[in-house]
């Protein structure tokens, strides 16, 4: 192993480690000259050789940019916040949409002071129910006597959270219970090819572009509706897929045109990352917002159905990107790929409003912070609109008291500034003074893959290297939480076991505020 001897300050991207390793694989194939999202799997690849080629796997800068965001936000909210329905029929009156208070400029100050900086909107849920007027279904706000058909919930929202720096993100389901009572939905069309926009009558608009895509009838009416979605309301951060399909007969399947959906996200969106049946990041596999203990961006994955990216194992595989899992993975795998994990969950038990629900303590959420963000994944939050159109004042306290307690948990980094050294394969931090440290984070510099697999804290004390803490992974964020402050000057992290070069982005140390 060759080390190079440098001194830097805590927080900078440094080589901490340098294996020495090989870009032939132990057949002779030559991995990709070029740093790549995805890594082509052989039947005969060793276990050696995978781990190799997961080492090699890059994230794309909309993958670098959306696991910056840490704390993200899922708003639901349509006509099951005024039927109580967690989903829909599609045969729902469009009059009772009635949010008469509505005030999107509360949520973006809401979720901007809940220290969230991105926030999904459910602009179309199952039902098919749309909060725009669409120009494709009558399932909308515009067939809503509220604000005389003149609603836009989308544009709204849109507005709102750009005015208070909030990124935007869009949830378009793919099932359509609506479109399904309309014969378009599963109506066994075969795939042909569609031009997109598909212009209406009356349509004013003149496009810059059009796109032709293979689609079924519904697949070109989920196309359409992208368009509108992504050419009008202003650059989009996130696009949400789910891969739901509707309360329908088991033999009324939809086969989503996903490769279409992606060719035109990534033509109309290119900085959207597409979520979470999509290629950039993934469902981590619960709804109760927590990661793996040792959680890897890199996991195995195959493709079906028209170019989805899906799981060469189970989503809930308890160790996905493992090295023993990307041995099991190995027959059913076509890539190894950065496909990193967003953890779902709601502030209250249901997904859209429900007023006999409270939302979850500030102990929870915090359990949730330090089992996502601090696992090398990106939290996703949902606070419900009610039926006035607000988030409810409850939750609104709730996110503030949220925010408030994770920079007690995370005050001051006292490494900050520190005098930091590496030699052989260790990164050293003098403070200056004995401090009491209970909070440890680190982060690797993805832009260089995600290479730990083992690692231990030491504090010198009573004059020797005293072991404080081991761990796994790391990733873009790994935090954890001592079961008592422990007081020293010195302090270092070593790493034990890594499958590449290993490029440190932060070796934090804080002691908790309570």
């Amino acid at each position: 192993m060759t080390v190079s001897r440098r001194t830097f300050v805590a927080g900078s991207v440094s080589a901490l480690v340098a294996t020495g390793l090989t870009t032939v694989s132990a057949h002779g194939t030559p991995l990709p000259a070029e740093p790549a999202y995805r890594i082509p799997v052989g039947r005969d690849d060793t276990p050696d050789e995978l781990v190799r080629k997961a080492s090699q796997v890059r994230p794309t800068a909309r993958q670098i940019a959306w696991q910056q965001l840490e704390r993200t936000a899922f708003l639901h909210f349509g006509v099951n916040t005024f039927t109580g329905l967690e989903w829909g029929t599609g045969d729902e009156d469009p009059d009772v949409f009635q949010p008469t208070g509505l005030d999107t400029d509360q949520w973006a100050r809401a979720l901007r002071d809940g220290g969230f900086r991105l926030a999904i909107l459910t602009v179309k849920h199952h039902d098919g129910f749309v909060l725009y007027p669409s120009r494709y279904t009558g399932h909308t706000v515009a067939s809503s006597s509220w604000r005389d058909g003149r609603g836009d919930v989308l544009r709204s929202f849109a507005d709102s959270m750009r005015r208070y720096g909030v990124k935007v993100g869009v949830y378009i389901s793919p099932a359509d219970e609506n479109q399904y009572l309309h014969g378009v939905y599963a109506n066994g069309s075969a795939r042909a090819t569609r031009t997109v926009p598909t212009l209406v009558d009356g349509d004013d608009r003149t496009p810059a572009a059009t796109y032709t895509l293979d689609a079924t009838d519904y697949g070109a009416h989920m196309l359409n509706q992208l368009y509108e979605v992504l050419t009008e309301y202003g650059p989009v951060d996130e696009v949400w897929f789910d891969g739901a399909q509707g309360h329908i007969p088991p033999d009324k399947v939809e086969s989503y045109d996903w490769d279409s959906w992606y060719t035109l996200v990534r033509a109309l969106a290119p900085d959207a990352a597409i979520a979470v049946t999509g290629p950039d990041l993934r469902w981590v596999g619960n709804e109760s917002g927590l990661a793996r203990e040792d959680e890897w961006s890199v996991v195995p994955v195959k493709e079906n159905q028209y170019g989805r990216t899906d799981w060469a194992l189970s989503y809930d595989t308890p160790d996905e990107g493992s090295r023993a899992a990307l041995v099991a993975a190995q027959p059913t795998t076509d890539y190894l790929q950065w496909w990193p994990a967003e953890c779902d969950v709601s502030i209250r038990d249901g997904w859209f409003y429900h007023p006999d629900q409270q939302p979850k303590s500030v102990q929870q959420l915090t359990d949730i912070y330090f089992g996502s963000v601090g696992r090398n994944a990106v939290l996703l939050l949902n606070v419900p609109p009610d039926t006035d159109g607000l988030l409810p004042a409850a939750d609104v306290t709730r996110l503030r008291e949220f925010r408030e307690r994770i920079d007690r948990e995370l005050p001051e980094d006292l490494a900050r500034g520190a005098r930091t050294t590496t030699s052989d394969g260790v990164v050293t931090v003098d403070l200056g003074a004995a401090r009491a440290v209970d909070r440890v984070r680190l982060a690797e510099d993805i832009r260089h893959g995600q290479q730990i697999e083992g690692f231990v804290v030491e504090a010198y004390r009573d004059g020797g290297w005293r072991e404080v803490v081991t761990a796994g992974t790391v990733g873009a964020s790994r935090i954890l939480l001592l079961p008592a402050a422990v007081r020293a000057r010195r302090w270092r992290l070593r790493v034990t076991a890594a499958r590449g070069a290993v490029h440190v982005a932060a070796f934090g140390l804080y002691k908790s505020r309570g």
